[in-house]
């Protein structure tokens, strides 16, 4: 009789682990009612025939004008023929207007670049207190600084960052890897691709898929090596790639980047999910080298030693040991990667068994979001595929595909949600980055998706009744105004939470910046600690939950 009552046991519990949160989470996409109504241009909508077409773009949520409210950023593409008539696409920066709409204000504030943009990652490179940006392109990359009065400046060729010769620029993020208070850039690259060098689809196997002649993969092209610049507190960079041993893994398929301490030393690393090769993560050494151990950490390839089509990143604490662990979405037919931090130094790919394994979709955007507040952090991916045409045969794949929200147990397992978050996650999209903030101002993050030649969303969760919880935004004095690399420790209801500030993640996105904490039924916060680039520590006790706190290094808290 043990072995039934345990399994009815293991049933009852996953039932209401799968029905508990539901009162406190159900999301609408609400962008086309908020404002967000231009849609994002990428390549072909009925067929792809250059990969260019197929990777999309990302989102970024930060606060561009200081107003107290987060904005949303929108990297725009362009089409292989595009039209003779009408405007071409540019990017998108939508102003929180503060009363539930935003309108477009990318001209206006000096994004009018065309082209095959990419990603997008946010950090205040000059420590003058304005959000920068960083648009990575097939071509070069577009370093955008924040002049305030909600102006932007291309400063690229002042910057000393490349404007000539084509790159693939994929993801990328801003980080302090030498600790001198100045954010770096590391950027990751695609492939080496040229339009009158791409192989024609179908001509060779990596332009085949499933029979079906397609655009050609990244087999069929030459591998791409990543960058990292040096900020060199006057303006400019440098590139270090090759001395900081960036250059030594050799080169690969980088797409999603983050940046964070996944070894607790206090120095940040960083992490890229590799499409078709052992996926990369650089061990900071803190002397301004990295080492890259991904195969040896355990975390370049899947459960079965495969390496897999990596796209995007999540980054945190998921079973609450002390050490930030990795999602990994990857392509069609396969499941996500969830590699569990042992110990600093080695990870075990634990999707199965945690419970990732239902849905086999081709997954892009990630990130982990404490939706019910329980204090345990919850797995959201954005899904769809590469190739439209895959709809007019039968594969058992679709173009469109949904958004896939999974619950944290506590446990260490997630729970498929999905179907019950909300008819928000009852949509199939085209959809690629996603970042999260609060876009409304009341504590809880929102969720933005950039769609391929579609509007983007705008998950918003409408969901009445809620736990406490805690947001801090952080700002440095002596360490990076933005505070990346931050690692933050929250005490309450006899658990211990971590998060850190992380430069990049998801895919091809930023997140903003505020960390937010759910507390469950806690009713104070017993302590929070800072851990600040510049290597302060910083504690406060008693805090009272439900409100958002501005923490400038070395100083007491302040409502935003």
């Amino acid at each position: 009789m043990r072995r039934p009552l345990q399994l009815w046991l293991l049933c009852t519990f996953l039932l209401a682990a799968a029905t508990a949160p539901l009162e406190y989470v159900s999301f609408r996409d609400v962008a086309t009612s908020c404002g967000l109504t231009h849609p994002n241009v990428s390549g072909g909508r009925e067929q792809k025939s250059f990969i260019i077409e197929t990777t999309g773009t990302g989102v970024a949520i930060f606060d561009y004008d200081g107003d107290g409210r987060n904005d949303i950023f929108l990297v725009n593409g362009t089409s292989v023929h595009p039209p003779k008539t009408g405007p071409s696409p540019i990017a998108q920066l939508y102003h929180n207007d503060g009363d539930g709409k935003f309108h477009d204000v990318a001209r206006e504030a000096g994004f009018t670049a065309e082209g095959w943009g990419q990603g997008v990652c946010v950090g205040d490179y000059d420590n003058d207190g304005h959000p920068d940006l960083l648009v990575t392109y097939w071509g070069h990359n577009i370093l955008y600084r924040n002049l305030g009065g909600g102006k932007f400046q291309d400063v690229t060729a002042k910057a000393g960052l490349p404007v000539s010769g084509t790159r693939y620029g994929s993801g990328c993020a801003f980080l302090d890897y030498n600790k001198d208070g100045h954010l770096d850039i590391f950027v990751a690259n695609y492939v080496d691709f040229d339009f009158a060098r791409s192989p024609k689809a179908g001509s060779v196997p990596f332009c085949e898929w499933k029979g079906m002649a397609v655009a050609c993969g990244p087999r069929a092209l030459p591998v791409a090596y990543n960058v990292l610049y040096r900020n060199n507190g006057d303006g400019t960079f440098t590139d270090v790639s090759e001395r900081a041993g960036i250059l030594k893994p050799g080169g690969r398929y980088g797409l999603g980047v983050v940046s964070a301490d996944f070894d607790n030393d206090g120095w940040p690393d960083i992490y890229v999910a590799c499409d078709q090769t052992p996926s990369l993560l650089y061990y900071n050494q803190g002397n301004g080298t990295f080492i890259e151990r991904g195969v040896e950490a355990g975390a370049a390839y899947n459960f079965d030693g495969q390496a897999q089509s990596g796209m995007g990143i999540a980054v945190a604490d998921f079973d609450g040991n002390g050490f930030l662990d990795i999602a990994k979405t990857n392509f069609s037919g396969d499941l996500p990667s969830l590699y569990k931090n042992e110990d600093g130094r080695f990870f075990t790919d634990v999707s199965r068994e945690a419970g990732l394994g239902a849905h086999h979709l081709l997954g892009w955007g990630a990130a982990f979001i404490d939706l019910d507040e329980d204090g345990w952090k919850d797995l959201v991916m954005a899904n769809g595929h590469v190739y439209p045409e895959v709809d007019r045969r039968n594969f058992g794949d679709r173009y469109l595909q949904k958004t896939l929200v999974y619950r944290n147990s506590g446990h260490g397992k997630f729970v498929d949600i999905s179907a019950a978050a909300g008819p928000a996650f009852e949509v199939e999209r085209p959809a690629r980055g996603l970042a999260v903030g609060d876009l409304d101002g009341d504590g809880r993050p929102e969720i933005v998706i950039a769609n391929m030649n579609a509007v983007p969303s705008l998950l918003k969760n409408e969901a009445p009744a809620r736990q406490n919880w805690l947001t801090l935004r952080l700002e440095g004095t002596k360490s990076n105004r933005s505070a990346i690399g931050a690692r933050v420790t929250v005490e309450a209801g006899g658990r211990r939470q971590i998060d850190e500030v992380l430069g990049g993640g998801s895919y091809y996105s930023q997140s903003d910046f505020a960390l937010h904490f759910g507390l469950g039924k806690a009713i104070e916060v017993d302590r929070i600690t800072i851990r600040w680039p510049s290597g302060l520590k910083q504690e406060l006790t008693r805090i009272p939950v439900n409100r958002q706190l501005l923490i400038r290094e070395g100083y007491n808290p302040q409502s935003p």
